[in-house]
């Protein structure tokens, strides 16, 4: 009974083994495959380096317009807001007052012309009579003062016909500018007072400027590419000579669609801030912009080189070194620490050094990857923006020469 009872237990312990290793067998042919990631190639191109900084835009130029006589504004020749010319009549002040003043002071005129003319034929005769002492010395004397009296009369009342002339003509306010107009600000009736009472402003359009501050350290390679252009001898040109290009784009634009020139930068840096108000003139004969808008600048600080750039959700952190995560020919993925550059308009990051020309790189799924590990990687172009991925090919990155041609096709 005994041996019967060990022979079942042994036959049942051979039997518990056995079911172990066909359940190891069964997890063995269920292990999961390589994640799978999507892989594209690091793009190389030719690109710019770029100051960026924000400014506002301004009008060339600006004038508030205030009457220079006071009196009654009887008439406004101008809708709000219209574009005007420069000598348009914009505002008419009562003009008979200043008529007034003129008039009388040509009556005056007039009046000290005839005690001229008096004057001068009663000197010639008494100068006649004197030798013969029908007249005395005195007498003379008092016609040759009253002749300078008179003369002296009519210059003064020439200065103020003068004056009476230059009122009635600033009773005509004229634009002093081509531009826009604002409102106006004093209306009809009112009382305006001369030199004081503000009765609208214009401002001008074409070209518009846009004013914004440089650091001191963009001023200084702003400089030295100013110097690379002078003669060995020469002294540094100025801002407006080097015809710098600048780009701008406004709050509700993508990039910087607008071209202009830098022809401005100020006498001196700002010791607070370290940095240097400069200006950039753009064309607007289309009146696309307006004075005071919110504006995104950029200026190119170096000349074109090639670089090699890779999506922006390729790059990875670790300990505060940014890196990149690669797949071989063999599907292994390998971790590459890379220095990073500029963000490019269509957001690829330029990378500085870590990667070679014709390497894939991991642009989706890196939560899956490990290094070391093997991956299932799909091909794709480099993915330009957020969103933008392209639909995916289940097939290894080529090795080789091979893959040199896939690289250059893609390109």
């Amino acid at each position: 009974m005994r041996l019967f009872r060990g022979i079942g237990y042994a036959l049942t312990m051979v039997a518990g083994i056995s079911g172990c290793g066909d359940e190891e067998k069964g997890r063995q042919a269920t292990a999961p495959p390589p994640p799978e990631v999507t892989v594209s190639q690091v793009v190389g191109r030719e690109i710019t380096d770029f100051a960026e900084f924000t400014g506002r835009t301004d009008s060339a130029e600006t004038v508030d317009v205030r009457a220079r006589v006071s009196g009654y504004l009887t008439e406004i020749h101008f809708t709000d807001g219209q574009e005007v010319r420069k000598e348009d009549l914009l505002f008419l002040i009562d003009p008979r007052p200043f008529e007034a003043t003129l008039n009388n002071a040509e009556g005056q005129k007039a009046q000290w012309q005839a005690k001229l003319a008096r004057a001068k034929a009663d000197v010639q005769r008494y100068e006649q009579l004197v030798p013969t002492g029908a007249a005395t010395q005195q007498d003379l004397d008092r016609v040759i003062a009253d002749r300078g009296e008179a003369v002296a009369a009519i210059q003064s009342a020439d200065a103020t016909i003068a004056s009476a002339n230059l009122d009635l003509e600033f009773s005509r306010i004229t634009a002093p500018i081509s531009g826009q107009i604002s409102r106006a600000i004093i209306t009809r009736g009112n009382l305006v007072r001369g030199d004081n009472d503000l009765l609208t402003t214009i401002v001008s359009l074409d070209p518009i400027y846009v004013y914004f501050d440089v650091s001191e350290r963009d001023l200084l390679r702003l400089m030295e590419r100013g110097r690379s252009s002078r003669p060995p001898s020469g002294t540094q040109p100025e801002f407006r000579s080097l015809r710098i290009p600048i780009y701008l784009g406004l709050a509700n634009e993508q990039g910087y669609p607008h071209e202009g020139v830098v022809d401005f930068a100020d006498n001196r840096v700002n010791p607070a801030t370290g940095t240097i108000r400069a200006r950039g003139s753009f064309d607007n004969a289309n009146r696309f912009f307006k004075p005071g808008l919110f504006a995104r600048v950029r200026i190119p600080i170096s000349d074109p080189y090639r670089a090699l750039l890779v999506a922006e959700r390729a790059i990875g952190i670790d300990q505060g070194m940014r890196y990149v995560l690669t797949v071989d020919d063999k599907n292994i993925v390998r971790q590459q620490f890379v220095e990073l550059g500029p963000l490019q308009d269509d957001g690829l990051r330029v990378i500085g050094s870590g990667l070679q020309p014709d390497e894939w790189v991991i642009v989706n799924g890196l939560q899956r990857a490990r290094p070391g590990k093997p991956v299932t990687p799909q091909r794709t172009e480099m993915p330009r923006r957020a969103g933008e991925l392209r639909a995916t090919t289940a097939v290894a990155p080529p090795s080789g020469s091979a893959r040199a041609a896939a690289a250059t096709e893609g390109h």
